[in-house]
């Protein structure tokens, strides 16, 4: 294997973890140097989006095979960011920016941008606002269809925003959600589908034509989304929609299309068999033969594998205790052999890219001990050269293995876990950490993860449950999800400790829980249900009160979906965190950005004091102008180095 850019794989920074020298903070808090990569229709250049300082990011040009990279476009952060970019010729990109926004409400925007190789000739691909629009449209759209055949023009999905002037027949009327074809350098626009108004979905085959449109229906009269989305189809030599299917987004039942292939006229679709998601290929004749291509009798299909420009699917994707790929696509099938034979170190591969005629592929590899690096392998020449680091920070730091476990639930339910024990030392009467993750309908993989190896490189062990409400392992391991259900799953989390103790792993004085997200709500919740079971609380941006949750949707469209998920009744306050406050009795350290749109910083300051009204030890520390994910390297930093430092401090370490 080569390595190209030298520069980029080595780190000469003061943030690297040298032998014998380790600043765990700042080497594990820094964001990954690769934010996303794209390989030109050519094959001869690459383009990838870096990290700046705070939330900035620089998409960068490189030519594979010499010279050295340069920004073509950046942004500060604040509070533009890069999404995501694609080729649409071998000299254009374009690339998806967005940015939380206040005004009454904290909104997220969103536009797409195309500009050239060197940064020039700048465009934004949207619909031209004027003082006559009726609203303000938040939604910048993404493209569909990158149009193999037609440089520099894209299909994109796009919400059309109507005009409102009297005493004229020239004001935009079309509203909803539609599809137009646009040139990326000049802007010359036509529309390809006419707008829906409850529009929610297109399919693209790949190759310009849109074989697939969802409406969400029901609508409700107070105008919040429905449930479920009604699919259509075209046939190959047709433009008449005919019915598909269903798709109801609570129960994640009846037909989820992801992609078609257009060679032989197939949908690829989710739909469950026997409780789990499986991948089925449903023919687009006009006779909707259904053949299962594959599913898993322990865990959901929860993925299309698609390639090159015209992002055909070739396989399928799951997790076990590993993340596995299935491949229907023979060549890459023994690629994909080929590659976990000649790198048994990084068993995770991806492919993720591919030039015009795939005869040049873009890859990723790691492992729990690798944080991932990429690769371009050339078919022609059977070569694969190493060109970048995910995290290079971290390229000579000795890191944690991450094991597959179970353990017993106070039911007898066997609870998958991942148990990560700091690198060397002792692997007894250790520290602990119980790390729920987030969602709730989300499940942990096994790989590197950040969080877990800072904890571990600080010498805590860190068991990371995949709890009932987990996603990933069928209806019966969902059951009504992590809210609804809330006392399984702060029962198996609770579990989690507990078997921590019984294997003599965690010293039963010195165990915390640790949570992000839902996984905040989760470590709250389960120091409500047995408060002397952990010796602190560290929650990242919680859930901390579900009917402020339910509330906080709505005055925006989801509400009923949000209102449905969380349900009614008593589970709602015997739930919250909040609502129960008194009953906590170890230490909280509570972490929440003031722009957080998707669990707003309200949940931990009503948190806070009710904690404090109770009598209880707790701190919020703020991040202004950061969102749920505080993705800011000065931020992570903080957050890691103040984390571990109530942890010790609250267990007496």
């Amino acid at each position: 294997m080569l390595r190209i850019f030298a520069g980029l794989l080595g780190c000469a920074s003061s943030v690297c973890l040298a032998q014998g020298q380790i600043d765990p903070a700042v080497a594990f808090g820094a964001r990954p140097s690769v934010e996303d990569i794209s390989l030109s229709p050519d094959g001869t250049k690459i383009a990838y989006i870096a990290p700046r300082a705070g939330q900035g990011g620089s998409v960068y040009v490189a030519t594979l095979g010499g010279g050295e990279p340069h920004a073509a476009a950046s942004l500060d952060g604040e509070p533009e960011r890069f999404g995501g970019c694609d080729w649409v010729s071998n000299s254009r990109l374009v690339c998806r920016v967005f940015a939380m926004m206040r005004n009454t409400e904290l909104t997220p925007v969103s536009r797409m941008v195309a500009f050239d190789a060197d940064g020039k000739n700048v465009k934004v691909l949207a619909q031209q606002e004027s003082t006559l629009s009726r609203y303000g449209n938040t939604y910048g759209g993404r493209v569909l269809d990158l149009l193999p055949s037609d440089e520099n023009v894209v299909l994109m999905d796009r919400w059309f925003v109507p005009e409102a002037a009297l005493n004229t027949r020239l004001a935009k009327t079309a509203e909803g959600y539609g599809v137009v074809r646009v040139d990326t350098r000049n802007l010359s626009t036509k529309t390809v589908e006419d707008p829906e108004l409850y529009g929610a979905e297109y399919i693209s085959d790949g190759h310009g034509r849109i074989r697939i449109m969802g409406i969400q229906l029901p609508k409700t009269a107070s105008g919040y989304s429905g449930e479920k989305i009604k699919y259509s189809y075209r046939t190959a030599d047709s433009n008449k929609w005919l019915p598909l299917g269903d798709y109801d987004v609570l129960s994640e039942t009846g037909t989820n299309p992801y992609a078609i292939d257009p060679k032989l006229n197939v949908l690829y679709a989710l739909k469950k068999q026997n409780g789990r998601q499986a991948l089925f290929r449903i023919s687009l004749d006009g006779t909707l033969r259904e053949e299962m291509v594959f599913a898993h009798p322990q865990v959901d299909v929860d993925g299309v594998v698609r390639i090159g420009r015209s992002r055909r699917p070739v396989g399928v994707s799951y997790a076990t205790d590993k993340r596995e790929a299935v491949y229907f696509d023979p060549e890459l099938k023994k690629l994909a052999s080929s590659l976990a034979k000649s790198m048994p170190n990084l068993p995770l591969i991806h492919f993720l890219d591919s030039n015009e005629d795939e005869s040049k592929l873009l890859i990723w590899a790691g492992s729990d001990t690798d944080p991932g690096r990429y690769f371009v392998f050339d078919k022609a020449k059977r070569q694969l050269n190493e060109i970048m680091l995910a995290r290079p920070e971290l390229e000579h730091a000795k890191l944690a293995p991450m094991t597959s476990v179970a353990y017993k639930a106070a039911d007898g339910a066997s609870v998958p876990a991942y148990l990560t024990l700091p690198p060397g030392g002792a692997k007894t009467g250790l520290p602990a950490i119980v790390m729920p993750h987030g969602g709730p309908s989300a499940r942990d993989e096994w790989g590197f993860d950040w969080l877990a190896q800072y904890f571990a490189a600080r010498g805590y062990a860190v068991l990371q449950p995949n709890f009932r409400g987990s996603s990933g392992y069928g209806d019966a391991w969902f059951q009504q999800n992590g809210f609804k259900s809330w006392r399984a799953a702060i029962g198996d989390v609770n579990d989690a400790g507990r078997w921590l103790v019984a294997q003599g792993i965690a010293n039963p004085q010195k165990m915390a829980v640790v949570g992000w997200s839902y996984g905040g709500y989760a470590a709250l919740q389960s120091a409500v249900v047995d408060p002397g079971l952990y010796k602190a609380v560290v929650a990242i941006a919680p859930v901390t009160d579900l009917n402020l949750l339910k509330e906080e949707a709505r005055n925006w469209s989801n509400f009923s979906l949000v209102n449905e998920y969380i349900g009614s009744g008593p589970h709602v306050r015997e739930g919250s965190p909040a609502q129960n406050a008194s009953r906590v009795s170890v230490p909280v350290l509570m972490f929440h950005g003031d722009q957080d749109r998707n669990v707003e910083i309200t949940q931990s300051r009503v948190m806070a004091d009710k904690l404090r009204s109770a009598g209880k030890k707790v701190e919020l520390v703020t991040y202004p102008k950061r969102d749920h994910y505080l993705e800011d390297n000065r931020i992570r930093v903080d957050m890691l180095r103040k984390s571990d430092a109530f942890l010790r401090s609250s267990m007496g370490m």
